[in-house]
Protein backbone atom coordinates (compact mmCIF):
# COMPACT_ATOMS: atom_id res chain seq x y z
CA UNK A 1 0.00 0.00 0.00
CA UNK A 2 2.80 2.34 0.93
CA UNK A 3 4.64 1.71 -2.34
CA UNK A 4 1.52 2.44 -4.41
CA UNK A 5 1.01 5.77 -2.66
CA UNK A 6 4.70 6.66 -3.12
CA UNK A 7 4.54 5.93 -6.87
CA UNK A 8 1.37 8.03 -7.13
CA UNK A 9 3.09 10.97 -5.48
CA UNK A 10 6.09 10.64 -7.84
CA UNK A 11 3.82 10.54 -10.87
CA UNK A 12 1.90 13.60 -9.68
CA UNK A 13 5.14 15.59 -9.25
CA UNK A 14 6.30 14.66 -12.75
CA UNK A 15 3.02 15.90 -14.19
CA UNK A 16 3.41 19.17 -12.32
CA UNK A 17 6.97 19.65 -13.68
CA UNK A 18 5.85 18.93 -17.24
CA UNK A 19 2.98 21.37 -16.93
CA UNK A 20 5.36 24.03 -15.60
CA UNK A 21 7.75 23.51 -18.51
CA UNK A 22 4.95 23.86 -21.05
CA UNK A 23 3.68 27.00 -19.32
CA UNK A 24 7.21 28.49 -19.29
CA UNK A 25 7.68 27.81 -23.00
CA UNK A 26 4.30 29.36 -23.81
CA UNK A 27 5.17 32.37 -21.70
CA UNK A 28 8.54 32.70 -23.50
CA UNK A 29 6.96 32.42 -26.93
CA UNK A 30 4.35 34.97 -25.92
CA UNK A 31 7.12 37.29 -24.79
CA UNK A 32 8.82 37.04 -28.19
CA UNK A 33 5.54 37.66 -29.93
CA UNK A 34 4.83 41.00 -28.32
CA UNK A 35 2.41 43.01 -30.46
CA UNK A 36 4.40 45.53 -32.45
CA UNK A 37 4.11 47.33 -35.79
CA UNK A 38 5.47 45.76 -38.94
CA UNK A 39 9.21 46.33 -39.34
CA UNK A 40 9.90 46.92 -35.60
CA UNK A 41 12.34 44.75 -33.69
CA UNK A 42 11.54 43.20 -30.32
CA UNK A 43 14.11 45.47 -28.70
CA UNK A 44 12.15 48.55 -29.82
CA UNK A 45 8.63 47.16 -29.35
CA UNK A 46 8.08 49.05 -26.08
CA UNK A 47 8.56 52.34 -27.97
CA UNK A 48 5.62 51.56 -30.23
CA UNK A 49 2.64 51.27 -27.81
CA UNK A 50 -0.74 51.45 -29.62
CA UNK A 51 -2.35 52.69 -26.42
CA UNK A 52 -0.42 55.98 -26.41
CA UNK A 53 0.70 58.72 -28.73
CA UNK A 54 3.90 57.98 -30.63
CA UNK A 55 6.98 60.12 -30.13
CA UNK A 56 9.62 60.08 -32.86
CA UNK A 57 12.75 58.29 -31.65
CA UNK A 58 14.75 61.48 -32.17
CA UNK A 59 12.17 63.40 -30.11
CA UNK A 60 11.35 65.73 -32.98
CA UNK A 61 7.53 65.23 -32.88
CA UNK A 62 4.64 63.47 -31.10
CA UNK A 63 1.38 62.46 -32.78
CA UNK A 64 -1.41 59.84 -32.55
CA UNK A 65 -0.25 56.24 -32.91
CA UNK A 66 -2.46 55.75 -35.98
CA UNK A 67 0.09 57.80 -37.96
CA UNK A 68 2.61 54.95 -37.58
CA UNK A 69 3.03 52.97 -40.83
CA UNK A 70 0.42 55.11 -42.61
CA UNK A 71 2.75 55.41 -45.61
CA UNK A 72 3.48 59.07 -44.86
CA UNK A 73 6.73 60.24 -43.30
CA UNK A 74 6.11 62.37 -40.20
CA UNK A 75 9.40 61.95 -38.28
CA UNK A 76 12.69 63.43 -39.46
CA UNK A 77 14.46 60.19 -38.51
CA UNK A 78 11.87 58.04 -40.33
CA UNK A 79 11.03 56.10 -37.17
CA UNK A 80 7.24 56.40 -37.71
CA UNK A 81 7.38 54.37 -40.95
CA UNK A 82 9.39 51.20 -40.12
CA UNK A 83 7.07 49.04 -42.22
CA UNK A 84 6.70 51.19 -45.35
CA UNK A 85 8.99 52.88 -47.83
CA UNK A 86 7.65 56.37 -47.10
CA UNK A 87 10.77 57.60 -45.30
CA UNK A 88 14.09 57.53 -47.21
CA UNK A 89 16.08 57.17 -43.99
CA UNK A 90 13.90 54.57 -42.26
CA UNK A 91 14.82 50.96 -41.46
CA UNK A 92 12.83 47.73 -41.73
CA UNK A 93 13.38 44.79 -39.38
CA UNK A 94 13.35 41.28 -40.88
CA UNK A 95 12.69 38.74 -38.16
CA UNK A 96 13.74 35.79 -40.36
CA UNK A 97 12.75 33.05 -37.92
CA UNK A 98 14.96 30.01 -38.43
CA UNK A 99 17.84 32.14 -39.70
CA UNK A 100 19.47 35.42 -38.73
CA UNK A 101 17.37 38.55 -38.23
CA UNK A 102 18.48 41.56 -40.24
CA UNK A 103 17.71 45.22 -40.84
CA UNK A 104 17.31 46.67 -44.34
CA UNK A 105 16.60 50.25 -45.46
CA UNK A 106 12.85 50.84 -45.50
CA UNK A 107 13.17 52.12 -49.07
CA UNK A 108 13.46 48.45 -50.10
CA UNK A 109 10.03 47.57 -48.67
CA UNK A 110 7.63 46.44 -51.40
CA UNK A 111 10.13 47.20 -54.16
CA UNK A 112 9.58 43.80 -55.81
CA UNK A 113 12.93 42.41 -54.66
CA UNK A 114 13.05 39.87 -51.85
CA UNK A 115 15.47 41.09 -49.19
CA UNK A 116 14.20 39.23 -46.12
CA UNK A 117 14.41 35.45 -46.30
CA UNK A 118 10.93 35.30 -44.67
CA UNK A 119 9.53 37.60 -47.45
CA UNK A 120 8.24 40.05 -44.81
CA UNK A 121 9.51 43.08 -46.77
CA UNK A 122 7.35 42.29 -49.82
CA UNK A 123 3.92 41.95 -48.19
CA UNK A 124 2.13 44.14 -50.79
CA UNK A 125 4.35 44.11 -53.87
CA UNK A 126 3.06 40.88 -55.34
CA UNK A 127 6.62 39.61 -55.71
CA UNK A 128 6.90 35.85 -55.79
CA UNK A 129 8.96 35.59 -52.59
CA UNK A 130 9.46 32.25 -50.86
CA UNK A 131 10.39 31.83 -47.21
CA UNK A 132 13.90 30.35 -47.40
CA UNK A 133 14.90 31.04 -43.81
CA UNK A 134 14.81 27.39 -42.80
CA UNK A 135 17.15 26.30 -45.59
CA UNK A 136 19.47 29.27 -45.10
CA UNK A 137 19.40 28.76 -41.37
CA UNK A 138 20.32 25.10 -41.73
CA UNK A 139 23.25 25.95 -44.03
CA UNK A 140 24.39 28.73 -41.72
CA UNK A 141 24.05 26.42 -38.74
CA UNK A 142 26.21 23.80 -40.46
CA UNK A 143 28.85 26.42 -41.30
CA UNK A 144 28.74 27.77 -37.76
CA UNK A 145 29.10 24.25 -36.41
CA UNK A 146 32.04 23.64 -38.75
CA UNK A 147 33.72 26.84 -37.56
CA UNK A 148 32.99 25.91 -33.98
CA UNK A 149 34.63 22.52 -34.38
CA UNK A 150 37.61 24.08 -36.15
CA UNK A 151 38.01 26.71 -33.45
CA UNK A 152 37.60 24.06 -30.77
CA UNK A 153 40.39 21.97 -32.26
CA UNK A 154 42.57 25.05 -32.77
CA UNK A 155 41.90 26.20 -29.23
CA UNK A 156 42.88 22.76 -27.91
CA UNK A 157 46.21 23.11 -29.72
CA UNK A 158 46.52 26.64 -28.36
CA UNK A 159 46.21 25.27 -24.82
CA UNK A 160 49.11 22.95 -25.64
CA UNK A 161 51.08 25.96 -26.94
CA UNK A 162 50.33 27.83 -23.72
CA UNK A 163 51.60 24.91 -21.67
CA UNK A 164 54.74 24.63 -23.82
CA UNK A 165 55.33 28.38 -23.70
CA UNK A 166 55.01 28.57 -19.95
CA UNK A 167 57.22 25.52 -19.47
CA UNK A 168 59.82 27.01 -21.82
CA UNK A 169 59.80 30.31 -19.97
CA UNK A 170 60.13 28.54 -16.62
CA UNK A 171 62.98 26.40 -17.96
CA UNK A 172 64.72 29.48 -19.35
CA UNK A 173 64.42 31.26 -16.02
CA UNK A 174 65.81 28.24 -14.17
CA UNK A 175 68.60 27.90 -16.74
CA UNK A 176 69.38 31.60 -16.42
CA UNK A 177 69.73 31.31 -12.65
CA UNK A 178 72.03 28.29 -13.01
CA UNK A 179 74.16 30.07 -15.62
CA UNK A 180 74.56 33.13 -13.44
CA UNK A 181 75.83 30.90 -10.63
CA UNK A 182 78.30 29.37 -13.09
CA UNK A 183 79.22 32.87 -14.26
CA UNK A 184 80.35 33.84 -10.75
CA UNK A 185 82.57 30.76 -10.58
CA UNK A 186 83.88 31.34 -14.11
CA UNK A 187 84.80 34.95 -13.32
CA UNK A 188 86.74 33.81 -10.25
CA UNK A 189 88.50 31.10 -12.26
CA UNK A 190 89.44 33.51 -15.04
CA UNK A 191 90.84 35.97 -12.50
CA UNK A 192 92.93 33.17 -10.97
CA UNK A 193 94.20 32.02 -14.39
CA UNK A 194 95.01 35.61 -15.34
CA UNK A 195 97.10 35.97 -12.19
CA UNK A 196 98.90 32.69 -12.93
CA UNK A 197 99.52 33.83 -16.50
CA UNK A 198 101.12 37.07 -15.35
CA UNK A 199 103.24 35.22 -12.81
CA UNK A 200 104.49 32.83 -15.52
CA UNK A 201 105.07 35.53 -18.15
CA UNK A 202 107.29 37.75 -16.02
CA UNK A 203 110.26 35.29 -15.66
CA UNK A 204 109.72 34.32 -19.32
CA UNK A 205 110.01 37.98 -20.36
CA UNK A 206 113.18 38.46 -18.34
CA UNK A 207 114.76 35.32 -19.81
CA UNK A 208 113.85 36.31 -23.37
CA UNK A 209 115.16 39.87 -23.09
CA UNK A 210 118.76 38.68 -23.58
CA UNK A 211 117.75 36.83 -26.75
CA UNK A 212 115.85 39.75 -28.21
CA UNK A 213 119.04 41.76 -28.60
CA UNK A 214 120.62 38.85 -30.48
CA UNK A 215 117.57 38.60 -32.70
CA UNK A 216 117.56 42.33 -33.39
CA UNK A 217 121.25 42.25 -34.29
CA UNK A 218 120.63 39.30 -36.60
CA UNK A 219 117.82 41.16 -38.35
CA UNK A 220 119.99 44.24 -38.67
CA UNK A 221 122.82 42.16 -40.10
CA UNK A 222 120.51 40.54 -42.61
CA UNK A 223 119.18 43.94 -43.70
CA UNK A 224 122.72 45.24 -44.05
CA UNK A 225 123.70 42.30 -46.24
CA UNK A 226 120.69 42.88 -48.46
CA UNK A 227 121.39 46.61 -48.69
CA UNK A 228 125.02 45.91 -49.59
CA UNK A 229 123.92 43.47 -52.24
CA UNK A 230 121.60 46.05 -53.79
CA UNK A 231 124.31 48.70 -53.76
CA UNK A 232 126.73 46.29 -55.44
CA UNK A 233 124.20 45.52 -58.16
CA UNK A 234 123.50 49.23 -58.64
CA UNK A 235 127.21 50.05 -58.81
CA UNK A 236 127.85 47.38 -61.44
CA UNK A 237 124.90 48.56 -63.49
CA UNK A 238 126.07 52.17 -63.30
CA UNK A 239 129.59 51.21 -64.40
CA UNK A 240 128.13 49.27 -67.31
CA UNK A 241 125.89 52.16 -68.42
CA UNK A 242 128.58 54.82 -67.86
CA UNK A 243 130.30 54.09 -71.16
CA UNK A 244 132.74 57.01 -70.95
CA UNK A 245 133.59 56.14 -67.35
CA UNK A 246 133.33 59.76 -66.19
CA UNK A 247 131.34 58.86 -63.07
CA UNK A 248 128.16 60.39 -64.46
CA UNK A 249 125.28 58.81 -66.29
CA UNK A 250 124.19 60.98 -69.20
CA UNK A 251 121.32 61.09 -71.68
CA UNK A 252 123.54 60.11 -74.60
CA UNK A 253 124.71 57.00 -72.77
CA UNK A 254 121.16 55.76 -72.16
CA UNK A 255 120.22 56.44 -75.80
CA UNK A 256 122.63 53.72 -76.90
CA UNK A 257 120.51 51.00 -75.25
CA UNK A 258 117.33 50.05 -77.10
CA UNK A 259 115.76 48.70 -73.87
CA UNK A 260 114.98 52.31 -72.88
CA UNK A 261 112.85 52.84 -76.03
CA UNK A 262 109.52 53.01 -74.21
CA UNK A 263 107.27 53.66 -77.22
CA UNK A 264 108.94 50.91 -79.28
CA UNK A 265 109.65 53.19 -82.27
CA UNK A 266 113.25 51.98 -82.60
CA UNK A 267 114.79 55.17 -81.18
CA UNK A 268 115.50 56.21 -77.61
CA UNK A 269 114.56 59.89 -77.51
CA UNK A 270 115.98 62.48 -75.17
CA UNK A 271 112.72 62.57 -73.25
CA UNK A 272 112.72 58.79 -72.85
CA UNK A 273 116.27 58.83 -71.56
CA UNK A 274 115.70 61.78 -69.19
CA UNK A 275 112.76 59.91 -67.64
CA UNK A 276 115.26 57.53 -66.03
CA UNK A 277 117.44 60.44 -64.89
CA UNK A 278 114.55 62.14 -63.06
CA UNK A 279 114.27 64.62 -65.97
CA UNK A 280 117.85 65.76 -65.53
CA UNK A 281 120.66 65.80 -68.10
CA UNK A 282 122.90 63.58 -65.99
CA UNK A 283 123.01 61.68 -62.70
CA UNK A 284 125.84 61.12 -60.23
CA UNK A 285 126.65 57.58 -59.17
CA UNK A 286 125.57 58.18 -55.55
CA UNK A 287 122.17 59.47 -56.72
CA UNK A 288 121.84 56.52 -59.07
CA UNK A 289 122.47 54.04 -56.27
CA UNK A 290 120.09 55.83 -53.86
CA UNK A 291 117.11 56.66 -56.11
CA UNK A 292 117.80 55.83 -59.75
CA UNK A 293 118.46 52.11 -59.45
CA UNK A 294 114.97 51.03 -58.26
CA UNK A 295 113.44 52.74 -61.33
CA UNK A 296 115.95 51.63 -63.92
CA UNK A 297 116.61 48.09 -62.67
CA UNK A 298 113.89 46.33 -64.78
CA UNK A 299 115.14 48.07 -67.92
CA UNK A 300 118.74 47.12 -67.19
CA UNK A 301 117.63 43.51 -66.90
CA UNK A 302 115.86 43.91 -70.26
CA UNK A 303 118.92 45.55 -71.78
CA UNK A 304 121.13 42.72 -70.58
CA UNK A 305 118.73 40.23 -72.12
CA UNK A 306 118.83 42.03 -75.45
CA UNK A 307 122.53 42.81 -75.59
CA UNK A 308 123.84 39.70 -73.76
CA UNK A 309 121.42 36.93 -74.76
CA UNK A 310 123.02 34.30 -72.51
CA UNK A 311 120.60 32.98 -69.85
CA UNK A 312 120.80 34.32 -66.28
CA UNK A 313 121.99 32.11 -63.50
CA UNK A 314 118.91 30.00 -62.69
CA UNK A 315 120.22 28.99 -59.31
CA UNK A 316 121.07 32.36 -57.82
CA UNK A 317 118.49 34.46 -59.67
CA UNK A 318 121.16 37.21 -59.94
CA UNK A 319 120.63 40.02 -62.46
CA UNK A 320 122.88 39.15 -65.43
CA UNK A 321 125.15 42.13 -65.00
CA UNK A 322 128.29 42.23 -67.15
CA UNK A 323 131.44 40.63 -65.83
CA UNK A 324 134.83 39.96 -67.37
CA UNK A 325 133.48 36.86 -69.13
CA UNK A 326 130.59 38.83 -70.73
CA UNK A 327 132.14 42.18 -71.56
CA UNK A 328 130.19 44.89 -73.39
CA UNK A 329 132.23 46.38 -76.21
CA UNK A 330 131.56 49.81 -74.77
CA UNK A 331 133.27 48.83 -71.53
CA UNK A 332 137.04 48.42 -72.23
CA UNK A 333 139.15 46.46 -69.84
CA UNK A 334 141.05 48.47 -67.28
CA UNK A 335 143.79 47.63 -64.89
CA UNK A 336 142.60 45.68 -61.92
CA UNK A 337 139.90 43.87 -63.90
CA UNK A 338 141.49 40.55 -63.04
CA UNK A 339 141.08 41.31 -59.35
CA UNK A 340 137.42 42.14 -59.99
CA UNK A 341 137.02 38.78 -61.73
CA UNK A 342 137.95 37.05 -58.53
CA UNK A 343 135.56 39.26 -56.59
CA UNK A 344 132.73 38.40 -59.01
CA UNK A 345 133.36 34.72 -58.57
CA UNK A 346 133.24 35.09 -54.81
CA UNK A 347 130.03 37.15 -54.97
CA UNK A 348 128.39 34.59 -57.25
CA UNK A 349 128.37 32.11 -54.39
CA UNK A 350 125.15 31.98 -52.33
CA UNK A 351 125.26 34.27 -49.33
CA UNK A 352 125.61 32.23 -46.15
CA UNK A 353 123.08 33.16 -43.48
CA UNK A 354 124.21 34.73 -40.29
CA UNK A 355 124.80 32.14 -37.57
CA UNK A 356 122.12 33.89 -35.42
CA UNK A 357 118.77 34.74 -37.08
CA UNK A 358 115.26 35.13 -35.64
CA UNK A 359 114.30 31.71 -36.95
CA UNK A 360 117.36 29.92 -35.70
CA UNK A 361 117.53 31.07 -32.07
CA UNK A 362 117.90 28.13 -29.74
CA UNK A 363 117.08 28.74 -26.09
CA UNK A 364 118.85 27.13 -23.19
CA UNK A 365 116.97 24.47 -21.23
CA UNK A 366 115.99 26.81 -18.41
CA UNK A 367 114.57 29.43 -20.80
CA UNK A 368 112.76 26.77 -22.81
CA UNK A 369 111.12 25.47 -19.64
CA UNK A 370 109.99 28.99 -18.70
CA UNK A 371 108.45 29.40 -22.18
CA UNK A 372 106.57 26.11 -21.86
CA UNK A 373 105.25 27.05 -18.41
CA UNK A 374 104.11 30.45 -19.73
CA UNK A 375 102.45 28.85 -22.78
CA UNK A 376 100.57 26.45 -20.52
CA UNK A 377 99.42 29.35 -18.33
CA UNK A 378 98.29 31.32 -21.39
CA UNK A 379 96.32 28.34 -22.71
CA UNK A 380 94.65 27.86 -19.33
CA UNK A 381 93.71 31.54 -19.21
CA UNK A 382 92.36 31.46 -22.79
CA UNK A 383 90.20 28.45 -21.95
CA UNK A 384 88.82 30.12 -18.80
CA UNK A 385 88.17 33.36 -20.68
CA UNK A 386 86.41 31.51 -23.52
CA UNK A 387 84.22 29.64 -21.04
CA UNK A 388 83.20 32.90 -19.34
CA UNK A 389 82.38 34.58 -22.65
CA UNK A 390 80.27 31.56 -23.70
CA UNK A 391 78.31 31.81 -20.44
CA UNK A 392 77.80 35.56 -20.88
CA UNK A 393 76.56 35.04 -24.45
CA UNK A 394 74.07 32.34 -23.41
CA UNK A 395 72.82 34.47 -20.50
CA UNK A 396 72.35 37.40 -22.87
CA UNK A 397 70.37 35.24 -25.33
CA UNK A 398 68.16 33.85 -22.54
CA UNK A 399 67.43 37.30 -21.15
CA UNK A 400 66.61 38.57 -24.64
CA UNK A 401 64.20 35.65 -25.14
CA UNK A 402 62.61 36.15 -21.71
CA UNK A 403 62.02 39.82 -22.50
CA UNK A 404 60.01 39.01 -25.66
CA UNK A 405 56.24 39.32 -25.55
CA UNK A 406 54.90 35.92 -26.58
CA UNK A 407 51.27 36.80 -25.95
CA UNK A 408 49.20 37.11 -22.77
CA UNK A 409 49.71 33.41 -21.96
CA UNK A 410 53.00 32.68 -23.79
CA UNK A 411 50.98 30.98 -26.56
CA UNK A 412 53.23 32.29 -29.36
CA UNK A 413 56.49 31.13 -27.74
CA UNK A 414 56.63 27.76 -29.59
CA UNK A 415 56.80 29.67 -32.90
CA UNK A 416 60.08 31.36 -31.96
CA UNK A 417 62.95 29.68 -33.77
CA UNK A 418 60.68 28.26 -36.50
CA UNK A 419 60.39 29.45 -40.11
CA UNK A 420 57.54 29.13 -42.63
CA UNK A 421 57.59 29.60 -46.41
CA UNK A 422 55.17 30.57 -49.17
CA UNK A 423 55.88 30.68 -52.92
CA UNK A 424 54.20 32.54 -55.75
CA UNK A 425 55.23 32.72 -59.41
CA UNK A 426 58.33 34.85 -58.79
CA UNK A 427 59.45 34.63 -55.17
CA UNK A 428 59.71 32.34 -52.19
CA UNK A 429 58.86 34.21 -49.00
CA UNK A 430 60.04 33.16 -45.55
CA UNK A 431 58.70 34.23 -42.17
CA UNK A 432 60.63 33.48 -39.00
CA UNK A 433 58.38 34.77 -36.17
CA UNK A 434 60.12 37.06 -33.68
CA UNK A 435 63.16 37.20 -35.99
CA UNK A 436 62.68 38.37 -39.58
CA UNK A 437 60.89 38.06 -42.90
CA UNK A 438 62.57 37.73 -46.29
CA UNK A 439 62.13 36.95 -49.97
CA UNK A 440 64.33 35.32 -52.60
CA UNK A 441 63.82 34.89 -56.36
CA UNK A 442 62.67 31.40 -57.34
CA UNK A 443 65.06 31.27 -60.28
CA UNK A 444 68.25 32.26 -58.50
CA UNK A 445 69.44 35.33 -56.65
CA UNK A 446 70.24 36.51 -53.17
CA UNK A 447 67.80 36.73 -50.26
CA UNK A 448 66.34 40.15 -49.43
CA UNK A 449 65.36 40.99 -45.87
CA UNK A 450 61.87 42.48 -45.69
CA UNK A 451 62.14 43.45 -42.03
CA UNK A 452 63.26 42.43 -38.56
CA UNK A 453 60.99 41.78 -35.58
CA UNK A 454 59.82 44.99 -33.93
CA UNK A 455 56.54 44.62 -32.01
CA UNK A 456 52.90 43.54 -31.96
CA UNK A 457 50.85 45.78 -34.22
CA UNK A 458 47.21 44.73 -33.97
CA UNK A 459 44.29 47.10 -33.27
CA UNK A 460 43.49 48.25 -29.74
CA UNK A 461 40.89 45.52 -29.22
CA UNK A 462 43.27 42.79 -30.48
CA UNK A 463 46.89 43.80 -29.98
CA UNK A 464 48.12 40.30 -30.84
CA UNK A 465 46.31 40.21 -34.17
CA UNK A 466 49.28 41.45 -36.20
CA UNK A 467 53.09 41.48 -36.12
CA UNK A 468 55.35 44.34 -37.22
CA UNK A 469 58.75 43.84 -38.85
CA UNK A 470 60.75 46.91 -39.89
CA UNK A 471 64.22 48.10 -40.99
CA UNK A 472 64.41 45.80 -43.99
CA UNK A 473 66.74 46.27 -46.95
CA UNK A 474 66.27 49.68 -48.54
CA UNK A 475 64.40 49.75 -51.83
CA UNK A 476 66.16 51.23 -54.85
CA UNK A 477 65.57 54.97 -54.63
CA UNK A 478 62.91 54.36 -51.98
CA UNK A 479 62.27 53.65 -48.28
CA UNK A 480 63.38 50.70 -46.20
CA UNK A 481 61.26 47.61 -46.64
CA UNK A 482 58.75 46.73 -43.90
CA UNK A 483 56.41 43.83 -43.22
CA UNK A 484 53.10 43.38 -41.40
CA UNK A 485 51.82 39.88 -40.60
CA UNK A 486 48.08 39.42 -39.99
CA UNK A 487 47.29 36.45 -37.73
CA UNK A 488 44.11 34.38 -37.72
CA UNK A 489 42.89 31.15 -36.14
CA UNK A 490 43.87 27.94 -37.91
CA UNK A 491 44.62 24.30 -37.23
CA UNK A 492 48.32 24.73 -38.07
CA UNK A 493 51.01 27.35 -38.45
CA UNK A 494 50.83 28.25 -42.12
CA UNK A 495 51.84 31.21 -44.28
CA UNK A 496 48.85 31.68 -46.61
CA UNK A 497 49.64 34.68 -48.81
CA UNK A 498 51.94 37.64 -49.38
CA UNK A 499 51.11 40.99 -50.98
CA UNK A 500 52.70 44.41 -51.49
CA UNK A 501 49.83 46.93 -51.19
CA UNK A 502 52.28 49.84 -51.19
CA UNK A 503 55.79 50.07 -52.57
CA UNK A 504 58.24 48.35 -50.22
CA UNK A 505 55.43 47.65 -47.70
CA UNK A 506 54.63 43.95 -47.53
CA UNK A 507 51.75 42.12 -45.86
CA UNK A 508 51.42 38.44 -44.99
CA UNK A 509 48.45 36.37 -43.88
CA UNK A 510 49.34 33.67 -41.37
CA UNK A 511 47.16 31.12 -39.58
CA UNK A 512 48.09 29.64 -36.21
CA UNK A 513 46.30 27.87 -33.35
CA UNK A 514 47.82 30.51 -31.08
CA UNK A 515 45.36 33.05 -32.54
CA UNK A 516 42.27 30.94 -31.73
CA UNK A 517 39.92 32.26 -29.06
CA UNK A 518 37.81 30.17 -26.74
CA UNK A 519 35.01 28.84 -28.99
CA UNK A 520 31.33 29.65 -28.38
CA UNK A 521 28.58 27.25 -29.36
CA UNK A 522 26.46 28.58 -32.24
CA UNK A 523 22.86 29.55 -31.39
CA UNK A 524 19.79 28.11 -33.09
CA UNK A 525 19.32 31.05 -35.43
CA UNK A 526 16.03 32.23 -33.83
CA UNK A 527 17.52 35.03 -31.74
CA UNK A 528 16.44 38.57 -32.50
CA UNK A 529 18.75 41.50 -33.18
CA UNK A 530 19.22 43.64 -30.09
CA UNK A 531 19.74 46.91 -31.89
CA UNK A 532 20.66 50.02 -29.96
CA UNK A 533 18.22 52.88 -29.73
Amino acid sequence: MFHKEFRAIIFQNVLILCASAVLWKQTTVAATQVTRPRGVSLARASLYSPDADFTCLDGSATFPFRYVNDDYCDCQDGSDEPGTSACPNGSFYCRNLGHEAMIVPSSRVNDGICDCCDAADEYQSGANCVNTCKELGSAAQEEAQRRYELESQGYAIKLEYINKGRQAKLSQQERNMALKAEQVEAEALRAEKEREKHEAEEPERQALDKYRQIEQEAVKEKEEIERSKQETEASKAFDWLDSNQDGKLQVEELQTHVAFDQNQDGTVTVEEAKFFLHNEEEMEKSDFIATGWPLIKPFVMKAQGLENPSQPDQQTGEIPLPDDHQQDESMPETEGEEEEDEEHEEEAEPVKPSPVTPNSVEYDAETQELIEVANKARNSYDEADRRLRDLEREIRQLEESNSKDYGPNEEYQPMDGQCYEYSDREYTYKLCPFDNGSQRPKHGGSETRLGSWDSWDGPAENKYGAMKYDKGVQCWNGPQRSLKVHLSCGMENQLLSVSEPNRCEYEMKFTTPAACGEPKKPDDGDSEIHDEL
